[in-house]
């Protein structure tokens, strides 16, 4: 407590002297009245068992640190410093490879994510490079105002008090704000609305995003905030189901690496870009970058392209329906027939009456039903089938929703 005011790292650090002691087979007290090449061949043999579990050289070498620190203020200093071996760090190591989606698969894993909340997540966490926990940490109360107001482009505050919900929410305590792009502010709306249409409001206090959990009375789920690893599961899942290759090594700390990549494209000032970023900048940069000019840095932003420009709103329908049928694995004479449908036709609403006569959705559930069986529902009806152990597939151009049997 007092070595550290994060209170990420007390619980990691408090995590890794639990573990050890269950090692050791001793409380704490008992460990610290060991002698100093005891204890050094304690930790020691704990630090080679989890490099033989296969744990990351940085997990290892953390692990190793908090636990010297826990010796060193207990009274091994000195001559009764413990001598244990760090593992070699090579410079830019990483063990789990990490893959950043292209704008391009950002917008596509936002179509094929399952459900209004998860493509409302995904394009908050591109648009905003808000942390994985930051985001799950938002409340509603924090945008309310700038929604109602009809905004495009809304801000997105961060500040200490998130860490009463997840304690990694607000990194070094530093407070700062980002924006939402009016692509993830549309989703937004349209999920909130939902949200409305279920519980019969939104109270400031409830999380902006809910989990979607089964387990829990909806009364209780309306202020249950999603989980860390359920936003890395959903992205996963929706970078599978939008073809990204190397989907396995997408997480949400990667769209928050591709907004960096789009706000340094951009030619955003570097200032402005660390300030979004939640960094704190060098020397004494940070006490006079003036934080006070919101409305300044949100027209900055807004000229920021976060997906590929498109000439027209028509050619990013037309581009949303072809992704869509690919996403469902359609044949290619089926989408050959899309192609041609819009190609011949100005605008979608022009070309929807041909690509209907194609029956497409019908045509799917038909060539699928004996092996895989699937529906097409609306969003009010997913709940029901979820717990009769359906699984959300994708949501179509129609806004309906896919869903695929499972049990």
């Amino acid at each position: 407590m007092r070595k550290v005011k994060s209170e990420r790292t007390k619980e990691h650090a408090c995590y890794a002297l639990m573990n050890f002691c269950k090692f050791a087979g001793m409380d704490p007290d008992r460990l610290v009245s060991l002698e100093k090449g005891e204890a050094s061949r304690l930790l020691q043999s704990y630090i080679d068992s989890l490099g033989s579990k296969g744990y990351s050289i940085r997990t290892i070498n953390v692990t190793l640190a908090y636990l010297k620190t826990f010796f060193r203020v207990n009274g091994f200093k000195g001559n009764r410093e413990l001598e244990v071996e760090r593992y070699h760090q090579p410079a830019r190591y990483r063990k789990k490879p990490e893959y950043v989606p292209t704008p391009e698969e950002i917008l596509a894993m936002s179509y094929a994510s399952g459900s209004l909340r998860n493509r409302a997540m995904i394009l908050a966490l591109y648009t905003s490079g808000l942390r994985n926990s930051t985001l799950r940490a938002l409340l509603y109360g924090d945008v309310k105002e700038e929604l109602e107001a009809g905004l495009e482009i809304i801000k997105v505050p961060v500040y200490p008090e998130m860490k009463r919900i997840d304690p990694g929410a607000c990194k070094g305590n530093i407070p700062y704000y980002s924006f939402l792009s009016k692509e993830a502010v549309q989703a937004l709306r349209e999920y909130l609305d939902w949200r409305r249409q279920k519980f019969g409001g939104i109270n400031p206090d409830e999380p902006l995003f809910i989990s979607t959990s089964t387990n829990v009375p909806l009364e209780v789920k309306r202020f249950t905030p999603v989980k860390r690893r359920t936003l890395t599961e959903l992205v996963k899942r929706a970078a599978k189901k939008a073809g990204v290759k190397r989907w396995r090594d997408v997480y949400p700390h990667c769209l928050r690496k591709a907004f960096e990549s789009a706000l340094r494209n951009s030619g955003l000032d570097i200032k402005d870009q660390e300030f979004l970023m939640g960094h704190i900048l060098p020397g004494s940069q940070d006490a006079y970058y003036d934080k006070t000019k919101v409305e300044e840095l949100r027209a900055k932003y807004a000229r920021v392209e976060f997906f590929p420009r498109m000439a027209s709103s028509e050619e990013l329908r037309k581009k949303q329906i072809l992704d869509m049928v690919r996403i469902l694995g359609f044949p290619e004479d089926k989408i050959k027939r899309v192609e041609e449908a819009l190609a011949k036709h100005k605008t979608v609403d022009e070309a929807m009456d041909e690509i209907r006569k194609l029956s497409l959705e019908s045509y799917k559930l038909k060539e699928d039903a004996k092996i895989d069986p699937k529906k097409i529902v609306d969003e009010a009806e997913l709940e029901r089938y979820l717990a009769q152990g359906w699984d959300v597939q994708t949501i179509l151009p129609s806004g309906k929703i896919l869903i695929r049997k499972t049990s």
